[in-house]
């Protein structure tokens, strides 16, 4: 993993964590958070955040939605969003 990737990571969970649980953030937060407040800056970093996105996904830390409903992280196009997994405990 790339350091740039490490730091799209860490700033996915950061963000989905900060958002709270039923809340969504757009890839391209993270995206920016990383690489800057300019399209030629973060625009780059958005194949990486979806490569990282799906990662975390598998791991189960974090969800891909789109309109909602979670996503096959290995069959999904479009605009998507990220969200934190349901709690198991029902909390």
């Amino acid at each position: 993993m790339t350091d740039r990737e490490t730091e799209l990571e860490q700033t996915m969970l950061r963000l989905v964590a900060e958002r709270g649980r039923g809340k969504t953030v757009c890839p391209s937060e993270a995206a920016r958070a990383v690489g800057g407040k300019a399209s030629e800056e973060w625009g780059p970093l958005m194949q990486p955040a979806r490569r990282v996105a799906v990662r975390l996904m598998k791991e189960g830390r974090l969800v891909i939605t789109r309109k909602g409903r979670p996503v096959d992280p290995d069959d999904f196009r479009g605009v998507y969003r990220l969200t934190l997994p349901e709690d198991p405990s029902g909390a």
